[in-house]
């Protein structure tokens, strides 16, 4: 069993402030800017920052799919998601750029061993980086 880790960042031209604030939004950004490997998605306590609780189905492909269950922290400039299910943790992470910011994801988790491990370490993170790039892509737009 190794760690698995997927990471993709973007620089979008709005301020620190208002790209945490709407990647903190699980109530009406989140919703908007998942593309369409996340299904099922809602809020089941909290919906903005710190505290909220929020799951998913991740159907990262035909044959994969993860159901997340994520409990939400945010600290400074980071917003962090721990899932109940599983190793899986994904962190937002937003610093000045200019006169923008530079949003990075990353998602690690601790994964299989074996042949089975050897193969999920190799392509788990290409398929996550696409979603990744997607979700950053669709928070641009939304950022305007």
């Amino acid at each position: 069993m190794g760690q698995v880790s997927a990471s993709s960042s973007i620089t979008v031209a709005a301020a620190p402030e208002a790209a945490l604030t709407a990647l903190s939004d699980y109530e009406t950004v989140r919703p908007r800017i998942l593309p369409e490997q996340y299904r099922d998605y809602r809020v089941i306590s909290g919906g903005q920052g710190d505290g909220t609780v929020a799951e998913w189905t991740l159907q990262a492909t035909s044959k994969r799919s993860r159901n997340v269950k994520a409990s939400v922290a945010v600290a400074g400039n980071t917003v962090t998601e721990r899932d109940a299910n599983s190793s899986l943790v994904t962190r937002w992470t937003v610093e000045p750029s200019g006169t923008g910011s530079q949003i990075t994801t990353t998602t690690e988790w601790v994964g299989a061993g074996g042949i089975g491990g050897f193969f999920e370490k190799t392509f788990a993170p290409l398929g996550l980086k696409k979603i990744q790039a997607q979700t950053l892509e669709n928070l641009k737009r939304e950022l305007g």
